[in-house]
C-alpha cells in the first residue's frame, strides 16, 4: 500500500496552531484600584451626582452652579468618551444637615462616578466628609470656604480627601476686607457678625485676624441665627461697641434682614458696611435697592477676556437670560476640570465597558497643572484647591448701575498688601 505524504498537513496544522496563538484573546480587564472601580459598559451613561441648593433664597447660586455644568456638558456635546452622561440632582438647602443628607441619596448609587457640588460650605463640610468615605471624587465651583482646605498652609479643620474646588479660597478675602478698611479708610475698631455657618465663620476670622494684625481692634464678634429676621438686638450691640465697620458675610434673607434694619438706624450712618461674595448677586441687590448704597462687598477678581465673553453669549443663547451672578464661570471650570480628569483615567477593554478607578480619579486631579478655564489658569494642591484667584474690594454707588455696575467699581484689591 502507498503511504501517505502528510508533510502539508502537518504544516497546515502549524500554521492555523501559530495564527490561532497570535489571536489569543486579551485578558479581561481586572481592577487594582484600591478604591474600586466603576463599570460603564457600551451605551450607559456616565453617573454623575450633582449637589447643590435649589430651593430657598440661595438657590440662585445653586442654579448658576447647575447651568455651568451644563454649558461645559454642552461642549462635550453631552458625552464624556462616547458615552452620554446622567446627573442625578439632589437639593442640600445650603445646610448642613441638607448636605450630609443629599450625598448619601448619591452614594447609595454605587454607579456614582463623582460629585459636583455643593453650592453652600456649610453643606459641603458635612457632603465631603460622607464623599470621602465612600471614596468618591467631589469638586465645587462655588464653595470658598477656608476651613474646607487649607488655612496658612496646612490642612483645615473640615479638609477631606477627594474634595476639589475651582472656586478660591476666601482665606485673603478678609485680609482683603481688613485691609481695606484699616488702611486706605483709616478705621480702627471693626465689628463682625456670623450665622454659625463654616463659610461666615471662616470669613469674619480671616477678617479678625488680619485686622489685629494691621493693629485694630475688634470691639464686637457676635453671630445671628440663620433664619432670624429680626435684627434689632445684635444691631444694637454693634451701636453700642462703638465701631467704626461691621463686617457681615451673611447668606440671603438675613444679610437683607441686617441692611434693611440697619438702614433705620441713624446711629449707623456713618458705619462701613462690608459683606462677603454671597451678597454680590442680582437678587440681593434688587430685594434691598436703595438700601445697599454706599455698602462695600469683598469678592474674587472676576475674569475678563473673550473666553469669558463667549461664555456669555453661550449662557444668554441657552437659558434665555444674563447671568445673575459670576459664579457660574468657576462651576463651568469645575465641570470641565472633572470631565477632563475622567477621560484621563477611564480604561476601555476589549467589549468597550470603562473601566474608572476611584483613587485614580482623585490622583489625576490632585496632579492637575496649568489647566486651562474660563476663570485662569487651574493648578491643584494637596489640599483641593485649584484656583489661585485675588479678592478686592467693590462699593455700590449707584444701585440703579446694578450687578454689573457694582463688579465695575471696585476700590481696593488684595493685591495692593502684597
Amino acid at each position: 500500500m502507498q503511504q501517505k505524504n502528510l508533510t502539508p498537513f502537518i504544516v497546515l496544522c502549524s500554521f492555523f496552531a501559530l495564527l490561532a496563538g497570535c489571536n489569543k484573546p486579551e485578558p479581561s480587564f481586572t481592577c487594582t484600584d484600591p478604591l474600586g472601580c466603576v463599570d460603564v459598559a457600551p451605551g450607559e451613561p456616565i453617573q454623575i451626582g450633582v449637589l447643590q441648593a435649589v430651593s430657598g433664597d440661595v438657590a440662585p447660586l445653586g442654579q448658576a452652579q447647575i447651568r455651568g455644568l451644563k454649558l461645559a456638558l454642552d461642549k462635550r456635546k453631552g458625552t464624556i468618551l462616547g458615552h452620554p452622561v446622567a446627573l442625578q440632582i439632589e437639593d442640600t438647602g445650603c445646610t448642613a444637615v441638607g448636605g450630609a443628607n443629599a450625598a448619601l441619596k448619591i452614594i447609595a448609587n454605587p454607579q456614582t462616578v463623582a460629585i459636583f457640588g455643593t453650592t453652600c460650605s456649610g453643606a459641603a463640610a458635612t457632603a465631603a466628609q460622607a464623599m470621602s468615605d465612600a471614596g468618591l471624587t467631589m469638586i465645587s465651583g462655588n464653595n470658598s470656604a477656608p476651613f474646607l482646605t487649607s488655612i496658612a498652609g496646612r490642612p483645615a479643620p473640615n479638609w477631606q480627601e477627594g474634595y476639589f474646588r475651582t472656586a478660591p479660597n476666601e482665606e485673603n478675602a478678609g485680609r482683603a476686607a481688613a485691609g481695606y478698611a484699616y488702611q486706605q479708610l483709616g478705621l480702627r475698631k471693626a465689628a463682625t457678625i456670623n450665622d454659625n455657618d463654616i463659610y461666615t465663620r471662616g470669613l469674619t476670622e480671616s477678617f479678625k485676624k488680619a485686622f489685629v494684625e494691621l493693629g485694630g481692634t475688634i470691639v464686637l464678634d457676635t453671630a445671628i441665627n440663620k433664619g432670624e429676621t429680626q435684627m434689632l438686638p445684635v444691631l444694637t450691640a454693634v451701636i453700642n461697641s462703638k465701631a467704626d465697620l461691621l463686617f457681615f458675610p451673611l447668606f440671603q434673607p438675613e444679610g437683607n434682614h441686617l441692611l434693611l434694619q440697619a438702614r433705620q438706624l441713624p446711629a449707623l450712618e456713618k458705619t462701613l458696611l462690608i459683606s462677603g461674595g454671597a451678597l454680590i448677586e442680582k437678587t440681593f441687590l434688587e430685594a434691598v435697592g436703595d438700601a445697599a448704597r454706599g455698602m462695600c462687598f469683598v469678592g474674587p477678581v472676576q475674569p475678563a477676556g473673550p473666553a469669558v465673553e463667549r461664555m456669555a453669549l453661550a449662557y444668554k443663547a441657552k437659558f434665555k437670560e444674563e447671568p445673575t451672578v459670576s459664579y457660574y464661570l468657576s462651576g463651568y471650570d469645575a465641570a470641565s476640570l472633572l470631565f477632563h480628569a475622567i477621560e484621563k483615567t477611564a480604561v476601555r477593554d476589549r467589549n468597550g465597558t470603562l473601566h474608572i478607578g476611584r483613587r485614580k480619579l482623585r490622583d489625576t486631579l490632585y496632579a492637575t497643572k496649568t489647566f486651562k478655564g474660563v476663570t485662569g489658569i487651574l493648578s491643584c494642591d494637596q489640599f483641593g484647591d485649584c484656583s489661585r484667584s485675588s479678592f478686592h474690594v467693590l462699593r455700590l454707588d449707584d444701585p440703579s448701575r446694578g450687578l454689573k455696575g457694582l463688579e465695575a467699581n471696585v476700590v481696593f484689591s488684595g493685591d495692593a498688601q502684597k
